[in-house]
């Protein structure tokens, strides 16, 4: 039975790690999502960039998933009348996750 047990710990413990990862992950990708929104926005001000980029990350606490994270940045360019599709902003933040997923890999 202790063979079953440490498997289980195991299998807990690679979700656990998994799922710490998957947050430092989103939240790094956020953050740079928040950058370049704010460049599309036309911000330029140290303060106000990271005022808004503070926001984009803060936004990812309103639900599960990205959805929350798209409507804000999504609102933000409607409301000052950025020219961005959905697929393309969507594309930006696939891209974006995957830039910074690739930084967790682990180097052998």
């Amino acid at each position: 039975m202790s063979g079953f047990d440490d498997r289980e710990k195991a299998a807990e413990a690679k979700f656990v790690h998994d799922e710490a990862t998957k947050f430092k992950i989103e939240a790094r990708r956020n953050k740079l999502l928040g950058q370049w929104a704010a460049e599309q926005l036309g911000m330029s001000a140290a303060s106000e960039i990271e005022a808004y980029v503070g926001e984009v990350i803060s936004s990812d606490f309103e639900e599960a998933g990205d959805e929350d994270v798209f409507r804000k940045v999504r609102g933000d360019f409607d409301a000052k009348g950025v020219s961005i599709s959905d697929d393309d902003l969507r594309s930006k933040m696939k891209s974006l996750y995957a830039e910074v997923a690739e930084t967790f890999k682990p180097t052998n």
